[in-house]
């Protein structure tokens, strides 16, 4: 299932790096004329030690084959949301196909309070996890609905985590991202009448410049992490564009409907489309047998491919407790 988005109209917030560039030229790479922001269209001048540039990714995105617009927009800035909706509706008569909340500025705070419990973090670190994040998830969402509902068509995909079921960097990036799953499923119940349909997409552990990062600078299995290890030796890990394009086959799903309000987890929709990254290569779910043994058993990650693909039920995996890693 190739997911040909020629003639759709996407937007992916937050695409100057990492999984948000991944969509991006996934999104090229199907056909789709995509709408890219950032805060910067040309060097992100955050505090990030990733830096990433929207003319890079508008570059890839071209090359992959589709057509893209760049467009500077702070998302902590609500007027500056609005009108990169409003220039879409003018300069695409009104059609929007698919919105992709992914922008999210907390990354440099949770690096900053790291093992910190979070009465002992500072208290902005609520709104660097949230403000660009779950909060303007919902402003964009706000706008992109008025479009979609009018056309009665769309797709709006929330880019949340495992850390919306148990612990993972947090308290308040935990929250956010169970509300961010919560958003998605209000979200559906009342655009499903306009044949519009949202869901939140849970990655695994995605190779991010950040995660390559982490991974290249020798973590520390002091804790028999699972997650940690993950990271540390690079094992199931998820690409960019793997994200991107199970993100293309659910946009082109004719039983996309049916999906609407509900959790959806990257390796498994894969696994239905038939989706490989650009090694060829399907990771599996966190959920599954194949990497909870794996994980569990490092002599056994060189045979993985012989471990059942099998999902373990979410109150089995609750009951492990896993615990994952601290950036």
């Amino acid at each position: 299932m190739s997911g040909n988005l020629k003639g759709k109209v996407a937007l992916v917030t937050g695409a100057s790096r990492g999984i948000g560039k991944g969509i991006a030229i996934a999104l090229g790479e199907a056909g789709a004329l995509v709408y890219i922001t950032g805060r910067s269209v040309q060097v992100d001048d955050s505090k990030d030690s990733i830096s990433g540039s929207l003319l890079d990714t508008k570059s890839l995105v071209e090359k992959a084959g589709g057509t893209c617009i760049a467009v500077s927009v702070d998302h902590r800035d609500d007027a500056q949301i609005k009108s990169l909706f409003e220039q879409i509706e003018q300069e695409q008569n009104g059609q929007l196909d698919l919105l992709v909340n992914n922008a999210y500025g907390g990354v440099r705070s949770l690096i900053d309070a790291k093992d910190k419990p979070f009465w002992e973090a500072d208290l902005s670190l609520w709104d660097a996890c949230n403000q660009v994040g779950l909060r303007s998830h919902y402003v964009a969402s706000h706008w992109a609905a008025k479009m979609m509902t009018q056309r009665k068509q769309g797709l709006i995909v929330t880019i949340s985590s495992w850390g919306g079921l148990a612990p993972i960097f947090g308290v308040a990036y935990g929250t956010g991202k169970s509300a961010c799953d919560r958003l998605a499923s209000d979200m559906a119940v009342e655009l499903k009448p306009f044949n519009v349909a949202s869901i939140s997409l849970w990655p695994g552990i995605v190779g991010t410049e950040q995660f390559h990062q982490l991974a290249d600078g020798n973590l520390e299995d002091n804790e028999s992490n699972l997650g940690v290890a993950a990271i540390s030796d690079k094992f199931n890990w998820e690409t960019p564009l793997f994200v991107g394009r199970v993100i293309a086959a659910l946009s082109n799903d004719p039983d996309l409907m049916q999906r609407t309000g509900k959790v959806q987890i990257v390796a498994e929709l894969a696994a239905n489309y038939g989706i490989v990254d650009e090694y060829q290569q399907r990771p599996v779910s966190l959920r599954s047998l194949r990497f909870l043994l794996a994980q569990g058993l490092p002599m056994l990650k060189s045979r993985a491919k012989f471990i059942p693909d099998l999902r373990v039920p979410w109150w089995v995996l609750l009951l492990t407790v896993l615990k994952s890693p601290k950036i």
